[in-house]
């Protein structure tokens, strides 16, 4: 059994949709970033690429490269499945914390739940998300961006 840990910030930016765990969220606001800045997406791909130590989403897809401008992450995280599968690696479970002030997320969770879970071959049980906001502290707090968290359990394939 191997664990992984990935963190990832995206401050928001006007004109930009916010799409997070594969969900277009409404929003006055979406994160910035070379991709479509999914921060919960790009957090649950390094921790499974940390699993493996096979480096982190900036090894594989470099913002410098314009093949990532503004592509889904979804694409990025089934990517990261297959690096996985090649390394003969099963993904057991997937724990995620989203970190923003607003907007509130609750009636989103269940469908960015399900997404990872059908991008990654899981079933809905083995996919936690959960959010809180920063108390009003920090660039959080104001509003400036978001932050996601995630932990896995990664195995060696019998």
């Amino acid at each position: 059994m191997r664990t992984g840990i990935g963190i990832d910030v995206h401050p928001f930016a006007e004109g930009r949709k916010l799409v997070i765990g594969g969900v277009e969220i409404p929003s006055a606001k979406g994160l910035d970033g070379h991709s479509d800045a999914d921060v919960l997406l790009h957090a649950v791909s390094d921790a499974l690429l940390g699993a493996a130590a096979l480096g982190d989403i900036g090894l594989h897809f470099p913002n410098t490269s314009q093949e990532f401008k503004d592509i889904d992450s979804m694409i990025l995280l089934k990517h990261v499945k297959k690096l996985l599968d090649k390394e003969g690696f099963r993904i057991v479970n997937i724990d995620a914390m989203l970190l923003l002030e607003a907007p509130k997320i609750a009636s989103y969770i269940n469908e960015m739940r399900k997404n990872i879970a059908r991008c990654l071959g899981l079933e809905l049980n083995a996919v936690s998300v959960k959010a809180t906001t920063n108390e009003k502290l920090g660039y959080i707090g104001r509003e400036e961006g978001a932050a996601a968290h995630a932990v896995c359990l990664i195995q060696v394939k019998p």
